[in-house]
């Protein structure tokens, strides 16, 4: 478990990185929320057994990928797949999967993209490969999976149809709402893309000048 936790922090650190080189570089933060956890010992114990998995340390380290799980929550989907590829291309991260649930969403209507990715993480006497599973979504995706998640919770897993038709069509909406607002912040980049363009070419005699 321990390696796990170091693993998360390894993750957290880099995703902290980003996030601040991002606000820096341009003047922008994708990421809205970062939420880490580390599955406690009787949530590992329940999915081995629902799995169906041998009981041993070697076979759920090899089987069950999120044991250490991130989720990222981001303002656009442009934002989601941007931080995806920061993290994909670090030298030292080993994707193991990756899981576009937002370009093929679930039959229930969840999208999210899931990476499996695996980091070293340097003990005092070895070197550990540890996997992490890191969620990106945006806040109306993390809006509709959380209370989806509470109904199921509520009902026992035994969800009536109607409200599962319901879920349904409040993830439809989500999904135009992401689109609409994706729409906006484009046209607003472009805008600001433009300002910046004519201050340059404004102050271009200024500098002919100058030189």
């Amino acid at each position: 478990m321990m390696s796990y936790k170091f693993a998360l922090d390894e993750i957290n650190t880099k995703i902290d990185i980003l996030k601040q080189e991002f606000q820096y570089i341009h003047e922008y933060n994708p990421i809205e929320h970062v939420k880490s956890r580390v599955k406690s010992p009787e949530s590992i114990l329940k999915k081995v057994y629902k799995k169906g998995y041998d009981l041993s340390l070697s076979v759920i380290k090899e089987n069950v990928k999120d044991i250490a799980g991130i989720r990222i929550t981001c303002s656009f989907i442009s934002d989601i797949y941007e931080l995806s590829n920061m993290l994909q291309n670090q030298p030292d991260i080993n994707v193991l999967e990756v899981k576009d649930y937002i370009k093929n969403p679930k039959p229930n209507g969840y999208q999210s993209l899931h990476l499996v990715l695996q980091v070293p993480i340097f003990m005092s006497d070895r070197v550990e490969e540890v996997c992490v599973e890191v969620q990106i979504r945006t806040i109306a995706m993390d809006f509709w999976a959380s209370l989806e998640h509470k109904i199921y919770y509520k009902y026992n897993q035994a969800v009536p149809q109607h409200l599962l038709n319901e879920l349904k069509e409040a993830a439809d909406s989500a999904t135009q709402l992401d689109k609409k607002m994706e729409g906006i912040h484009k046209e607003m980049k472009e805008l600001k893309e433009a300002c910046n363009r004519q201050v340059e070419l404004n102050n271009l005699p200024q500098l002919i000048l100058n030189s």
